[in-house]
């Protein structure tokens, strides 16, 4: 077991699904809170949790908690982020970060004056296989990478009511399900120079579609796809001089993957292997920053996640998306 004891902030779907694998891996899990006690103690007794809270600020207050994930919708991130950031506590939050450029910023500077680590839950970029494609790149395997495409599309809820119609909740296809991809594209093209996007409004005004094109610094150009209304093939391709990166479906997930030669013939395969969902691993890479002191990972540094949530601001703007807040 480890030495991190870990707060949940929030019971939703997502919370479930990330203490699964906590427990997998066999970390420590001491505290849930949620607004509501009675949600609070159900997530505890499912999960076997010793504590639970009837509300957040008691859960930042919990002197056995040492870092914290948020899990909370987007919208509130920010708060809940900064609030436990100020009791002294790590954090882990959920992608996006927040709903804007302005919000990272001040949880990336309250992190900074406080010492604490804050990094985005971007749990694709710490599963092995993505660690494989990195290593692949690096190596030059696949020469000079000149594009690449991805999608994340999946058919969700039309219920105005929905998280991700609700643009109260900062509802709409790019930032809860595009931001994969995008993150993609920077963490393996690196930032984008040109911004380009085109895409379809819903009845609340929640972007329900988003075609995507990006240039990025080397001149290499990115092709991505998001939609909450259907679902494509979900899969992804990096491609370079000296052949091609092929990501299965669902390739943000773990799952296989190929290394093309020019002519197509497959140089290397990988298959994943990988207890439960995989998002234990962003958690143990997390504590491993803590263990040694560090307050920032190279994986995604806190800026990045910053500068993506500008990228995602300016193609929301071009989207036409306006939040209430």
């Amino acid at each position: 077991m480890t030495s991190l004891r870990w707060g949940i902030l929030a019971t939703g779907g997502i919370a479930h699904a990330f203490t699964d694998d906590l427990r997998t891996a066999g970390r420590t899990v001491t505290a849930v809170g949620s607004r509501r006690a009675d949600a609070a103690a159900e997530f505890a007794a499912t999960h076997g949790i010793p504590r639970s809270h009837g509300s957040y600020e008691d859960l930042v207050s919990d002197p056995d908690v040492d870092i914290i994930y948020i899990a909370t919708p987007h919208s509130a991130h920010s708060d809940n982020a900064i609030l436990a950031l100020e009791h002294g506590k790590h954090v882990l939050i959920e992608k996006p970060l927040t709903l804007d450029e302005g919000q990272a910023v001040a949880i990336r500077d309250v992190a900074a004056a406080r010492g604490l680590l804050a990094m985005e839950a971007m749990w694709t970029r710490y599963l092995p296989h993505m660690i494989r494609v990195r290593e692949l790149i690096d190596s030059g395997a696949i020469g000079e990478l000149r594009a690449l495409s991805a999608d994340h599309t999946q058919r969700i809820s039309t219920d105005p009511a929905h998280r991700l119609n609700a643009l109260e909740l900062g509802g709409g296809a790019l930032l809860d399900l595009g931001i994969y991809p995008v993150s993609f594209a920077w963490d393996i093209l690196g930032a984008p120079t040109e911004i380009r996007a085109v895409g379809r409004l819903g009845e609340t005004g929640a972007d329900t579609e988003a075609a995507i094109s990006l240039t990025h610094g080397s001149g290499a150009v990115s092709s991505l796809l998001t939609s909450s209304r259907a679902v494509g093939p979900n899969v992804a391709h990096i491609i370079g001089t000296e052949g091609r990166i092929s990501i299965d479906a669902v390739w943000y997930t773990p799952t296989t993957f190929r290394v093309h030669a020019p002519d197509g013939s497959v140089r290397e395969e990988y298959r994943s292997d990988v207890q439960g969902r995989g998002m234990q691993y962003q958690a143990l890479h997390a504590e491993q920053l803590v263990a040694e002191g560090r307050t920032d990972s190279a994986l995604l540094p806190i800026q990045e996640s910053v500068a993506i949530m500008a990228t995602l601001d300016e193609i929301r703007a071009q989207l036409g998306v306006v939040y209430p807040s």
